[in-house]
């Protein structure tokens, strides 16, 4: 299956945007919203106090916005509640591509996630954490809230904010204390909140005016996407700061082996995105991967009458070796058999051999929702 098909049931990525008060979150937003890759975004704006100063910020540059206001969503609103909000924003009239939750400065933004993956919406999927922090100031902030490394442990993506401020030994002491939490999140400096779009959500095809135009992917991004930002102002250097990867194969993956390489994922990875040919574990499907963090989800889709069956993979992330993560991926596919695999080319008894098949599948199948499971 071509990973520039969009699914047929596709679900509109929700990310939830953290960080404490004055770390940027609403000047990255804003930034997201103004470099959206021709997606349409739809907000949350989680404001704490009566007087929502962000959802005014944000007011006119978005199709579908939802402020809460008047508290703080992770304690003001229960699981329920919040699939009313989404419920809005996932509707077909709405038209969205990603949604975003910026969560309010005294949010716990571990709560907001265990809310998304509790969700009954059937429309949305987790699309990460990201936590902004103040480079220049996290000394201060960590002193008034000494919760922000249980924040920085939970997230799956730290932008470091603020770069132009801080000194070389203020960039290593964050770095110092995500790496001090076992967070194996990427970590990617930002000045004003400019983040390249590409590390949140794909870039979309569809400009406003035209509404019949596909769904672009990462791997559109290298012959189009760029080639657009090549004279944006501030735009040609935002992707400097992470690495995509991409890899292709036409011998079928090895499930035992791919799971072993996605449940040890390298530091400084973030998102993976395509689509897996399984071979004999699986000969009727393709099935779609979505990764963000430690999230993961597989969706078993028919194989298109016509197409190659190939495995079509990108990878992002900040600090990750391209090569090594595409040799490791190349040592994931059906060539050699580990123990217990069957052996290419030597004959089994048909029981045997599905059966075989069968168990390989176990740890993938693991991670495909089933009706009825959270989000």
């Amino acid at each position: 299956m071509n990973p520039s098909s969009p699914p047929r049931s596709r679900q509109i990525p929700v990310i939830v945007l953290a960080g404490f008060l004055g770390s940027g979150k609403t000047t990255l937003l804003n930034h997201l919203l103004r470099h959206r890759a021709g997606n349409r975004i739809g907000v949350i704006v989680n404001d704490f106090g009566s007087i929502e100063i962000d959802a005014m910020t944000v007011s006119g540059q978005v199709g579908s916005t939802v402020s809460l206001g008047g508290g703080c969503l992770c304690c003001a609103v229960d699981v329920s509640e919040l699939d009313t909000y989404l419920e809005t924003l996932t509707r077909p009239t709405a038209r969205l591509d990603v949604i975003v939750i910026e969560a309010s400065g005294l949010a716990e933004p571990q709560e907001l996630v265990r809310m998304l993956l509790a969700s009954d919406n059937p429309h949305i999927v987790y699309g990460g954490l990201v936590e902004v922090v103040d480079a220049a100031e996290f000394a201060a902030t960590r002193e008034r809230h000494p919760e922000i490394d249980r924040h920085l442990a939970v997230a799956d993506l730290v932008v470091l904010n603020k770069t132009d401020r801080a000194a070389d030994t203020d960039l290593l002491r964050v770095r110092e204390a995500v790496a001090a939490t076992g967070s194996a999140a990427a970590v990617v400096p930002a000045m004003y909140g400019r983040v390249d779009p590409e590390l949140l959500f794909d870039p979309a095809l569809r400009p406003d005016r035209e509404e019949k135009a596909r769904q672009l992917t990462f791997e559109d991004l290298y012959l189009e996407e760029r080639a657009a930002r090549a004279g944006e102002e501030h735009g040609e250097h935002l992707h400097a700061a992470y690495e995509s990867v991409d890899f292709t194969s036409d011998v079928p993956m090895s499930p035992r082996r791919l799971m072993g390489f996605l449940d040890s994922r390298p530091e400084g990875l973030y998102r993976i995105k395509g689509y897996v040919d399984f071979g004999t574990g699986d000969r009727d499907n393709s099935y779609a991967l979505h990764a963000v963090g430690r999230f993961l989800r597989f969706a078993p889709q028919p194989w298109p009458r016509g197409e190659p069956r190939l495995t079509r993979l990108v990878l992002i992330g900040s600090g990750i070796d391209a090569e090594a993560l595409r040799k490791e991926l190349a040592d994931c596919r059906e060539t050699t058999p580990l123990p217990g695999e069957a052996v290419p080319g030597e004959a089994a008894p048909d029981t045997a051999q599905d059966a075989a098949h069968e168990r390989s599948m176990w740890g993938v199948l693991r991670y495909v929702q089933q009706p009825g499971d959270a989000a």
